[in-house]
């Protein structure tokens, strides 16, 4: 079965997130989006396991599905046109906070359980260790490679996935507190890392420069931090519609589940280009070497981003490929498509009606963004959104990279275009 997945994301248990996180809203929200697994972020907090544990029930295969008396609430928000199945995986990030051949390291890594009683029993293991009832990511003094030693201890059929792996400050590739390899990080364990997440700020072009990375599969996740942003980006299987079935898809070699990824601009990402955010300095990696590491403006040290990082690492030309490699979409969310149409913000009235109007005619997003012919896109809203999905599947966008914590900015449309299609 074909599906598209979400496989980090947060709840509202975390710092820094929407209040609107809760299952109910996941689940109305994925199905708006387009997205068939969604993880359930956070799962080893207290708070969040009850109530996932009231909410969701077992499918029996790992996976978990919204009880129908939950769904009531906000079935009637589902467009007609989006209506799907959703199932939930168990997941939580931790971030790692440790020292290691003389370096303090820094490192988000996302595990993935297939029923509660590991949930349960990972909870039961960390709560020793740290503080895990503060924030739904929890920060623990603990080695990477001894977090995934638990948690298989806790279920052999429990996986890792090494977050966003190039953001400079808490990742396993960081320019600010990672490692060389994957290997220096997760030691003898490095065998049972199947895949790593890409990030807002590279793609998996970026990140086949790099030889070690051969060996795994590139996934895409949103790390959603409140539910109209899931599926920011994401990743696409064709398994066996349970937890055996994608974790099989990443553990084989041969396996042909693993179809490739939904993938931001990476210039979109708040890590593409070197920078210092406080000076509204954003240097190319060129000028970043030229210029020492320093900012020009202020004389400190930049904030070295993904770019920069990826080159450091890189032994091969752009455009080799390998065993791991698979295909993937470059995407703007369909919200800010519309804004920029209408030259206005994503979070107007004017922008909800208009996804809104677009979902209950075409369906999710997804198949609005990669599937549906333009001209019905033209139909259902307008020429000019229909002309900026078209510039979008082509690539043909203008591009302002993110830096030191800024997200970039993309522009499709010209006032030419807005005055042309009025």
């Amino acid at each position: 079965m074909k599906y598209i997945a979400d496989l980090h994301i947060h709840s509202r248990f975390s710092r820094a997130t929407s209040s609107k996180l809760t299952p109910e809203q996941l689940w109305l929200w994925a199905q708006i989006k387009g997205i068939g697994v969604v993880a359930t972020g956070d799962c080893v907090h207290p708070g969040w396991l009850k109530e996932l544990k009231q909410k969701l029930t077992p499918c029996g295969n790992g996976f978990f599905s919204l009880k129908p008396e939950f769904r009531k609430e906000v079935e009637n928000e589902v467009p007609a046109a989006c209506k799907a199945d959703v199932r939930f995986i168990l997941s939580t990030e931790i971030s790692s906070i440790y020292k290691k051949t003389g370096k303090v390291r820094k490192v988000h890594n996302v595990l993935y359980m297939p029923d509660f009683e590991t949930a349960e029993k990972l909870a039961s293991r960390l709560e020793k260790i740290g503080n895990i009832k503060s924030d739904g990511r929890p920060i623990l003094g603990l080695d990477s490679r001894d977090l995934y030693e638990i948690a298989l201890s806790c279920n052999p059929d429990c996986f890792c996935i090494p977050a966003h792996i190039w953001t400079p400050w808490f990742s396993v590739l960081g320019s600010k507190s990672g490692f060389n390899s994957i290997e220096e990080c997760f030691g003898d364990l490095t065998k049972y890392i199947y895949a790593l997440e890409t990030g807002l700020s590279s793609d998996p072009l970026m990140n086949r420069r790099v030889s070690s990375l051969d060996d795994f599969y590139l996934v895409s996740n949103s790390d959603a931090h409140s539910p109209a942003n899931l599926g920011r980006e994401a990743t696409i299987f064709d398994t066996d519609f349970s937890y055996p079935g994608l974790l099989n898809s990443l553990r084989h070699k041969n396996d042909t589940g693993f179809l490739g990824t939904i993938e931001f601009f990476p210039e979109e990402g708040k890590y593409h280009y070197d920078g210092h955010r406080n000076c509204k300095c954003r240097m190319h990696p060129t000028e970043t070497l030229k210029n020492k590491g320093l900012c020009p403006v202020c004389g400190s040290p930049v904030t070295v981003g993904v770019m920069s990082r990826v080159e450091e690492l890189a032994d091969k030309p752009e455009g080799k490929t390998g065993q791991k490699s698979r295909p993937f979409i470059s995407a703007i969310p369909l919200a800010e498509i519309i804004a920029d149409s209408m030259d206005i913000g994503k979070a107007s009235k004017k922008v909800d009606l208009m996804y809104s109007t677009l979902n209950q005619s075409l369906g999710s997003e997804f198949s609005i963004l990669m599937d549906i012919p333009i001209a019905d896109i033209e139909k259902a809203g307008n020429s000019l959104i229909a002309l900026g999905i078209q510039r979008v599947r082509e690539g043909k966008v203008n591009l302002s990279p993110g830096y030191d914590g800024e997200f970039g900015t993309i522009s499709i449309f010209s006032d030419k275009d807005r005055k042309k299609n009025a």
